[in-house]
């Protein structure tokens, strides 16, 4: 019995995943070398990226799953009111929004009683 004989299908989902995306990232890091900040390509791309991330949080939002799907839309809301409130009054900090929105976020979780 061999120390990786339970584990070769996750060693192998973790060099597959590596293998399929670093070549994508490592011809990102070519091309986005070669573009001006200013550009509208890269005005683009900061765009896409904005819009994706937004969806998803979006989505973590209004469709989540787990213990999320349980707590009241209302919540879920309030927390992202109080984490924006507080990043753009700490002088834009993202740690400091997380943070707050989490806290506001488990707060009202055990005032409701979960």
């Amino acid at each position: 019995m061999t120390a990786f004989e339970g584990w070769w299908p996750y060693i192998f989902i973790a060099v597959a995943g590596w293998l399929a995306t670093d070549i994508w990232r490592w011809l990102g890091v070519l091309a986005g070398n070669r573009l001006r900040e200013d550009s509208e390509a890269l005005n683009w791309v900061r765009a896409v990226a904005t819009a994706l991330v937004a969806a998803v949080v979006a989505k973590l939002i209004v469709y989540p799953t787990g213990v999320l799907e349980s707590s009241p839309l209302w919540l879920r809301l309030g927390a992202v009111a109080v984490g924006a409130a507080a990043f753009f009054a700490a002088g834009r900090k993202p740690a400091v929004g997380i943070g707050t929105s989490i806290a506001t976020l488990a707060l009202g979780l055990y005032m409701l009683g979960f």
